[in-house]
């Protein structure tokens, strides 16, 4: 199985829930997907590499990486030379949620990236498990009603359940 994890830039620091659920991943041995980016996918990066981790693929606009802690193998994910700015990362998130069987994002609600990761799996029917930073808490999303029920930091809506199990299946 592969796993498209992703979170804000501006998140410098894993905790204990999230390094728990990437034990898991990696207990069930699934291939981690990790952009490039500083923030959250550089801190999950250098813990797969503290945890010695290997089945882990690290994509990158037009090749080009700018974090690749563990040397892991590079998806170089090619973007036209018209795509500038927050298109030209958003075509490398694409390609992993489109690789991906499932995704997990931690999210601040307030990472546009994070944000357009969610529709983008949803969108080709994929769960995702978010952890939201701030509840503290882990939920299951399967539909663009529940993106937008946690976006809103609705936590009543039935269809939006919050996630106890230690296993990211």
């Amino acid at each position: 199985m592969n796993v498209f994890v992703a979170g804000p830039r501006a998140v410098r620091s894993l905790n204990h829930k999230v390094k728990k659920r990437l034990d898991s991943i990696m207990n069930n041995n699934f291939t981690i997907f990790v952009g490039d980016a500083a923030g959250i996918d550089k801190q999950i990066q250098t813990y797969c590499h503290s945890e010695g981790y290997n089945k882990v693929k690290v994509f990158a606009a037009n090749g080009k990486v700018r974090n690749n802690i563990g040397q892991w193998e590079v998806e170089k994910v090619t973007v036209a030379p018209n795509i500038t700015g927050f298109d030209f990362y958003a075509t490398k998130d694409l390609e992993m949620a489109k690789r991906a069987d499932y995704g997990f994002m931690i999210w601040n609600r307030k990472s546009r990236g994070t944000f357009n990761n969610m529709i983008n799996l949803v969108k080709l029917n994929k769960t995702i498990l978010v952890y939201m930073i701030p509840d503290k808490s882990f939920y299951t999303v399967r539909s663009m009603e529940e993106v937008y029920t946690i976006k809103n930091g609705t936590k009543k809506n039935e269809s939006v359940k919050e996630e106890t199990i230690n296993n990211i299946e």
